[in-house]
């Protein structure tokens, strides 16, 4: 199965259940009196909306590079994950608006009917299920926007078990703690706002995805033939995949064209062997072979 498939088929499951999540959130919420569940239908519509936009951002994602894109179309995924975070902080603020409006009622506020409780109970479940095969699926193909989906239901988890405690907090004669789980609710809503723009806002800064990763490429590049180094490796996040750039110190008295065949072999085990790399540029620098410490000049 290859990434378009795989990562269509997780967008849409996601669609599915927050289209599914939303309408029973919103119909037990209304029919129990729980605030808490209306402001977690309301945030289950902006992960729809999320997913809608996350799909159509995949499939621009999948264009092959062009003239005008030479390293292909990726970046839509992070540029889109900064998008759903705006979305998150929008939804955050209108439930904090629902509640302050249930704090003005305080004195008639009646505790949610039970239902609530077991609706909190079917969105928990179904939640941790669609964040375990978001996370899965999002790592397997290194893809900005199933991680970002994936956090968006991790926080749906934890205010899922919120919103139990609090209905059963509420019918124990607490009937406050349920626009009190609402604001906890936009509270988490705010943090994972915050988590995923800083992760995508890190993407497109150039951050490198990790120290392993550099590790991972000069241990690639060092194992051809005729590679004694390699360094000042630099990594370019482009969405999904990315480039990397770095010198390789070779022979100096090799030929120019056994120079130039070892960095194409070097380039082309790089990509064949690390599944996010899908450009490389190497430098090659002359060794000397009585100081293979000596440094390796542009």
């Amino acid at each position: 199965m290859d990434r378009e498939e795989i990562g269509n088929r997780a967008n849409k499951f996601a669609i599915l259940v927050n289209v599914i999540l939303t309408i029973l959130n919103f119909v037990v919420g209304i029919i129990s009196g729980s605030t808490a569940l209306v402001a977690q239908a309301a945030d289950n519509a902006g992960d729809l909306l999320s997913n809608l936009i996350g799909l159509w951002a995949f499939r621009i994602g999948l264009k092959p590079a062009d003239a005008e894109h030479p390293y292909g179309h990726g970046r839509i995924e992070p540029l889109v994950g900064l998008l759903i975070s705006i979305i998150l902080f929008f939804i955050a603020y209108q439930i904090f608006q629902e509640a302050y409006a249930k704090f003005l009622m305080i004195g008639s506020l009646a505790a949610p009917s039970w239902i609530a409780a077991g609706m909190a109970i079917v969105a928990f479940f179904m939640n941790y299920f669609v964040m375990k095969y978001l996370f899965k699926t999002g790592k397997e193909i290194n893809s900005q926007i199933l991680m970002a989906t994936g956090n968006q239901k991790k926080m749906d988890v934890f205010t899922s078990v919120a919103i139990f405690f609090g209905i059963v907090g509420s019918q124990l004669g607490y009937p406050i703690l349920d626009p009190i789980l609402a604001v906890v609710i936009g509270c988490l809503v705010i943090k994972t706002a915050f988590d995923v723009a800083r992760e995508n806002i890190d993407n497109l800064m150039g951050k490198v995805p990790s120290k392993k990763l550099i590790n991972d490429i000069k241990s690639v590049a060092v194992s051809v033939d005729g590679v004694y180094d390699a360094h000042d490796i630099k990594v370019n996040n482009i969405g999904p995949y990315a480039s990397a750039e770095f010198h390789v110190k070779v022979k100096s008295d090799l030929p120019l064209k056994e120079a130039h065949k070892i960095a194409h072999n070097v380039e082309k085990t790089i990509i064949k062997k690390i599944d996010i790399i899908n450009t490389v540029t190497v430098h090659v620098c002359p060794l000397d072979e009585d100081e293979k410490d000596e440094n390796c000049y542009d």
